[in-house]
């Protein structure tokens, strides 16, 4: 897996290209997510949002849960790009491609990590809005104001593990 952390713009489609041929030999379909910056959120409009990060601390876990994806689904390769740093709306924050054999374990496994990334890696956000800035919850009983009664981490019941592929 190749895992990028970077305050650089990054084009999606040249990412794709260059990655290593040799290492998606023989696979069957490529699945990609790219996310942006959205202009609104639930309660006001975003004019920009700040990201921070540890360095080598997120390099590290991003790499854990491409390992995890690796071990739950039949993937062969996976890139994993994230920015940090002052984004403005519509500008590339996240991607993240899978490379497996049949295309069932390239969606799971793409859906996978983009929902833990949502929850387990250690970025922190902040919108700036027309009231000012504020933190980025991705978890409704934060947003809610409740501490309790819930939890921070992804339900992976959620993501039973796939049944073998007949190769």
């Amino acid at each position: 897996m190749l895992v990028k952390v970077q305050q650089e713009d990054f084009d999606p489609m040249a990412e794709m290209a260059a990655f290593p041929a040799g290492r998606i030999s023989g696979a069957g379909g490529a699945v990609t997510f790219i996310g942006t910056v959205r202009d609104y959120s639930e309660t006001a409009e975003v004019l920009g949002m700040e990201i921070e990060h540890y360095p080598g601390m997120t390099e590290r876990e991003l790499e854990r849960l491409g390992a995890e994806a690796a071990r739950r689904y039949d993937m062969l390769d996976s890139l994993i790009i994230h920015r940090y740093g002052c984004l403005a709306p519509e500008d590339t924050i996240v991607m993240v491609a899978v490379w497996a054999r049949h295309r069932a374990a390239a969606f799971d496994a793409c859906r996978f990590l983009i929902d833990v990334l949502k929850t387990r890696a250690p970025f922190w956000k902040k919108e700036r809005t027309p009231a000012g800035m504020r933190w980025v919850t991705d978890c409704p009983g934060c947003r809610a104001g409740s501490r309790e009664g819930h939890t921070h981490a992804p339900d992976l019941a959620h993501y039973p593990e796939p049944e073998p592929v007949m190769k």
